[in-house]
């Protein structure tokens, strides 16, 4: 195994290696950490929720009602009432006829499309997307495309020369996760109907934060019923764990026999999925953890502005601070850390090269003199 060795040696030498660092106290927006305090700024827990007393009490009921694990997949004896029930909330909050829980976004992303498309078909993808929907589509054995980044033009170019194929979906995500802006879905909703594709969305990021009433990027453009594919997770905004697909009931039904992710996987525990179902309840009964949360998005990013700072096309709660090169990153990110601020360099793979960043996730729970403080150190560092 000496090969193991060399490789991560390599690693280290170029400003690549990773250690997880151990956060010692509830995921609020400020974090123990090694027994100091620090504020934390790369949590997808836009809405705090996941410390909301709802979800907590939740939790704990279907714990001493349904015990701690759910003992098997979904399709043997894992389903249990209340998956049945998220279900079919999901369905309603996204405004489609079925939906199906799956154990994370990684493992609903790779059964969705190794399940729907194979070597016969096309996969065209916005190259900045999620490394889970890269590896479903390679995992399918389809071909596939890859087009730069909300280039659309570059989309129809592949989409016009597409026709030999058996079935053709174009992947995105909604929000994009190291970039912070939205895909330009009405768009390509337009060319995948005059090309007869289908559509899959990635809204982990945006549900519960984009839409009036937080359904996410379909609500936001006005497009309910034109999305084929719509999947979202529970473990960001909504302040659960664990992923879904929401459409069809059709797509529902071939999923549940066909999405090897969904059949051999032991389903989630009572308490997570209690804990998603009062998630997704308050996101819908309580728009103020909505409203706080652009409040603040629009506050520190017209901060960080102030600074001359890049941050790229950025228009949501995902606020990169362009830093380049990996050793500027981690720079970066250490003396954010010296200063009180935990907010981990981010680096290729996750991005391109020389595109390294510290990547801010607003939350609803941030107070304005956090916000305050990250700006301002961050322009300090300049």
């Amino acid at each position: 195994m000496d090969f193991l060795s060399k490789e991560l040696e390599q690693l280290k030498k170029d400003n690549l290696y990773r250690l997880p660092q151990i956060i010692e106290s509830r995921q609020k927006a400020s974090v123990i950490i090694n027994g100091q305090k620090y504020i934390l700024f790369c949590s997808n827990d836009y809405l705090g929720l996941s410390n909301h007393p709802k979800l907590i009490e939740a939790s704990l009921a279907a714990m001493q009602e349904y015990g701690t694990g759910s003992g098997a997949s979904r399709l043997i004896c894992g389903s249990l009432k209340i998956h049945a029930q998220l279900e079919r909330e999901i369905a309603l909050f996204k405004q489609t006829e079925d939906a199906i829980i799956f154990s994370s976004g990684y493992m609903a992303n790779l059964g969705v499309i190794s399940s729907l498309m194979n070597k016969s078909d096309l996969i065209i993808i916005d190259k900045l997307n999620h490394a889970s929907l890269i590896d479903g589509a390679r995992l399918s054995g389809a071909h596939l495309r890859v087009y730069p980044h909300q280039n659309i033009a570059a989309l129809e170019k592949i989409l016009s020369a597409s026709s030999t194929y058996r079935r053709r979906m174009i992947i995105t995500e909604g929000i994009f996760s190291m970039d912070g802006d939205i895909a330009s879905l009405p768009e390509i909703v337009d060319l995948a109907k005059h090309y007869q594709a289908m559509v899959m969305v990635d809204d982990a990021h945006a549900t519960g934060v984009l839409g009036k009433n937080g359904q996410g990027s379909a609500e936001y453009f006005g497009l309910k019923g034109k999305i084929d594919i719509q999947m979202g997770t529970f473990s960001k905004a909504i302040g659960g764990f664990g992923g879904f697909v929401a459409g069809k009931k059709v797509l529902i039904e071939y999923l549940k026999n066909n999405a090897r992710s969904f059949i051999y996987s032991t389903s989630l525990p009572p308490s997570d999925i209690a804990a998603s179902l009062k998630g997704l309840e308050i996101v819908q009964t309580e728009p103020k953890w909505r409203e706080m949360l652009w409040n603040n998005i629009n506050y520190l990013r017209q901060k960080i502005h102030e600074t001359g700072l890049n941050t790229l096309n950025s228009t949501t709660q995902i606020i990169p601070v362009l830093t380049g090169s990996n050793e500027n990153t981690l720079q970066t990110s250490n003396y954010l850390y010296n200063h009180g601020i935990f907010a981990p360099g981010i680096r290729p793979p996750s991005v391109p090269k020389e595109k390294g960043r510290i990547r801010l996730s607003v939350m609803a729970t941030h107070t304005r003199e956090e916000l305050d403080c990250v700006a301002s150190v961050l322009a300090d560092k300049q």
